[in-house]
């Protein structure tokens, strides 16, 4: 299980706000930007918009998971930035999932699957072919 690696600074968020990219889905707004380092920088917030501290914590913890669950497949040297919207609170995990994944696609922060992976070896008979 790999350890998710924070954004805790202030100024670190406010320089992927201002200088990366976006993409916005309804239930979250991911930033990205590239920079220097091995392993994927990620920082989650849910502004007071979101409803009471029950409803910004379980928006917290929903993409939390999701990001968690996509880490390994994120690109190393990377700031992300996950802001949560007013429905990721009443949103089922795999939703959270899918719109994160796909966000992340969009911004091309993902590692694709199909250069993780290896090619299958051919077989005697399919290289005589």
């Amino acid at each position: 299980m790999d350890i998710i690696v924070p954004l805790t600074e202030n100024y670190e968020f406010r320089r992927v706000y201002a200088r990366g990219k976006s993409a916005v889905r309804p239930s979250l707004v991911a930033y990205c930007m590239k920079r220097g380092g091995a392993a994927p920088r990620i920082g989650i917030t849910a502004s007071r918009k979101i409803g009471n501290a029950v409803k910004r914590n379980r928006a917290r913890r929903l993409l939390r998971e999701s990001a968690r669950t996509l880490y390994p497949a994120i690109r190393p040297g990377v700031d992300i930035v996950l802001v949560s919207r007013g429905k990721t609170p009443f949103m089922h995990c795999g939703t959270v999932l899918t719109e994160m994944t796909s966000a992340l696609e969009e911004l091309g922060v993902l590692v694709s699957a199909a250069k993780n992976r290896a090619k299958p070896e051919k077989t005697a008979s399919e290289k005589r072919t």
